[in-house]
């Protein structure tokens, strides 16, 4: 008999977790309203008259003390019991819906936090900052990957087919796109899907972090109430006060200057038809959202808001590092003005001589390595070394060989104090440079890089650099020959610093010929002869 109960107990405990117990009976032909929920006889006409039971209790009772927390169906005495979670005095459904899928996420951050907080000891509101800055950290090799990929899609968008037939064109849209989609493959074209890439994964993080927060400032977690500083000392209270605006408006500013550092270069005048249309009205909602985010910032607790904002800055200082040439260099992503559009003469790309006053728009990335490089140094004459830079890069990548533009493009990052990375394009420069054609490049080249790796503190290898220079024969057009000379004297220099005087003399000798100033060097360096004999 007792075994009969014990299955018969399984089976009813499966029956109720899945819901089969009666399958004729279901939630929707099961009328309860508030007023038969504390009718008696309303369990006394239900279909399950026949099963011993006992009403449910909101409040948490001594008998109730004694059920089953974890809401399993037991025995006790004669009747069968289901044991039901203590829903708390307020009935709060929070403690029910933890069981759901997305609060599992939600557990584990808050496990991860009292975690950290518990090591370190830190305020809460570091806590809350320091792991928003690790999560950004986290995730911005998806961000360095997604741009990559559209440096990648941008250089093989201008010479794919458009994905759409032009007007009156008789071509059909799907023929039309699967010549655009083969093209794609054939060029092997990155998918336009990762332009999502980076939002995807952030999107549901910056959610499951908010949650997070917000339930923990909600809860009233311990130390919470005292873990914010100045005036947000309490993080489970709302803004209020004198400095109550403080929060609330840094939100929507900084919401503000990050949609204005994502548009900086947008024109809707250089987008055709509707796409324009559409991005210009984007921009502005984007813009008026400001205002709801102030108001939606008073009706947050103070814990989510230290998040909301910390998070906000991180994104303005990743924009802006993101577009800057030196951090994109460092990080092998493409230029940041490859989609940019740049204003050059009509008679320089055209050759019209009568309209040298008009001005064209002409895509980089439609112009010719040699254009580049010619734009490039331009600007390096200018002393734009920020602008020269974009421009420089993506003539190398057009055409690595082109060693005109990979010396430019050394110089450029050498007077940015980038020294390794300037020596490495010089020492590419050098690789592909044919001796008997380009010489005076090489002896440019040479004495860069000689000079790059000195002040790196390579010595060895610069000196063995200039050695190769002074080898050569003394060019005739004067830039060269003062190229050569500065690359003997640094040669002189260096050996002399490096105890090898008697050698560093010799190529001074050399250099006094050109430049009579190397005179007072030479006899410092024969003068410390003499004194070691």
């Amino acid at each position: 008999m007792s075994v009969a109960v014990i299955l018969a107990a399984r089976r009813l405990r499966c029956n109720l977790f899945h819901g089969r117990f009666y399958p004729r009976f279901t939630l929707s032909n099961i009328n309860v309203t508030p007023s038969t929920i504390y009718n008696p006889s309303y369990f006394s006409s239900s279909p399950y008259i026949g099963i011993p039971f006992r009403t449910f209790s909101w409040g948490a009772s001594s008998h109730d003390s004694q059920l089953d927390k974890s809401g399993e169906v037991h025995l006790e005495g004669d009747g069968l019991f289901v044991g039901v979670p203590d829903l708390g005095a307020d009935g709060d459904v929070i403690s029910v819906m933890d069981d759901k899928f997305f609060y599992a996420p939600v557990r584990g951050l808050i496990s991860a936090l009292d975690g950290c907080h518990d090591v370190t000891g830190l305020p809460w509101w570091i806590v809350i900052a320091t792991s928003t800055l690790a999560l950004r950290v986290v995730l911005m090799p998806v961000l360095i990957l997604q741009l990559k990929k559209m440096g990648r899609l941008s250089e093989f968008f201008p010479k794919l087919p458009p994905p759409f037939p032009p007007p009156s064109s008789g071509i059909t849209f799907r023929e039309q796109f699967t010549l655009h989609r083969r093209k794609r493959r054939e060029l092997r074209c990155p998918s336009y899907l990762w332009s999502f890439a980076f939002f995807s994964v952030q999107f549901p993080c910056f959610l499951i972090w908010m949650t997070s927060v917000r339930r923990m400032c909600l809860d009233g977690h311990p130390g919470f109430d005292s873990g914010g500083a100045l005036w947000f000392h309490n993080l489970t209270d709302f803004s209020h006060g004198a400095c109550g605006p403080i929060f609330p408006v840094l939100i929507a500013g900084l919401h503000f200057v990050n949609i204005q550092i994502s548009f900086r270069n947008f024109k809707a005048s250089d987008m055709p038809g509707l796409i324009g249309v559409f991005a210009k009205y984007y921009k502005f909602y984007l813009d008026i959202l400001s205002l709801p985010l102030l108001v939606i910032a008073f009706n947050i607790p103070q814990g989510s808001l230290v998040y909301w904002v910390t998070n906000s800055s991180l994104t303005m200082i990743q924009q802006l590092s993101l577009r800057s040439s030196y951090f994109r260099g460092k990080l092998g992503l493409p230029v940041v003005n490859a989609n940019l559009k740049l204003k050059t003469s009509s008679n320089y790309v055209n050759g019209d001589n009568t309209s040298s006053e008009q001005q064209s728009s002409i895509r980089i990335e439609s112009l010719t390595p040699e254009h580049l490089l010619q734009l490039g140094l331009e600007k390096m004459a200018n002393g734009d070394y920020d602008k020269a830079l974009p421009l420089l890069q993506l003539s190398t990548e057009k055409d690595p060989n082109m060693t005109r533009a990979l010396i430019a493009m050394g110089q450029v990052l050498f007077s940015k104090k980038s020294l390794d990375d300037a020596a490495d394009y010089f020492e590419r420069a050098i690789s592909k440079i044919k001796e008997e054609e380009e010489l005076n490049l090489l002896i440019l080249a040479l004495f860069c890089v000689g000079l790059s790796r000195i002040q790196q503190g390579r010595k060895s290898e610069g000196i063995e650099h200039l050695k190769r220079l002074s080898n050569f024969k003394e060019p005739d057009t004067p830039s060269d020959k003062a190229c050569y000379y500065q690359g003997v004297v640094l040669l002189g220099s260096t050996l002399f610093n490096e105890g090898q005087r008697s050698e560093a003399a010799m190529y001074l000798r050399k250099a006094v010929v050109f430049d009579p100033r190397v005179t007072k060097y030479l006899k410092e360096c024969e003068e410390g002869l003499t004194e070691n004999k």
